[in-house]
């Protein structure tokens, strides 16, 4: 067996153990997070967070998510005025602009 056959035997080795690897990882599936981390305690202690749209429910205020969406939806804030002024009313009416010194402006 010549080097370079011997090199692409083994590449081609190689190749296969890692397809293997991924096979075997998809089969265990992805590991999630059930856990908030800081950034989501913090949203949610507004009182305007929302919850994941199968969770929603009409007590709960969502003007956050809605915001989120939005923006997601639209990639421009300009076009998410009303959903910004929901949030807004929410954010004050829960008391954050006291707890976080928010100015109205």
């Amino acid at each position: 067996m010549s080097n370079k056959q011997a090199e692409a035997r083994q590449a081609q080795q190689n190749q296969m153990a890692e397809q293997q690897q991924q096979q075997q990882k998809g089969q265990q599936g992805p590991q999630q997070d059930d856990e908030p981390d800081e950034w989501d305690k913090r949203i949610f202690s507004t009182g305007c967070a929302g919850k994941s749209s199968s969770q929603r429910s009409q007590f709960h205020n969502d003007e956050n998510l809605k915001l989120t969406d939005c923006y997601y939806d639209k990639k421009d804030w300009r076009e998410c005025k009303d959903d910004m002024e929901n949030f807004k009313r929410c954010w004050q009416a829960q008391g954050n602009d006291k707890r976080t010194a928010m100015k109205n402006t």
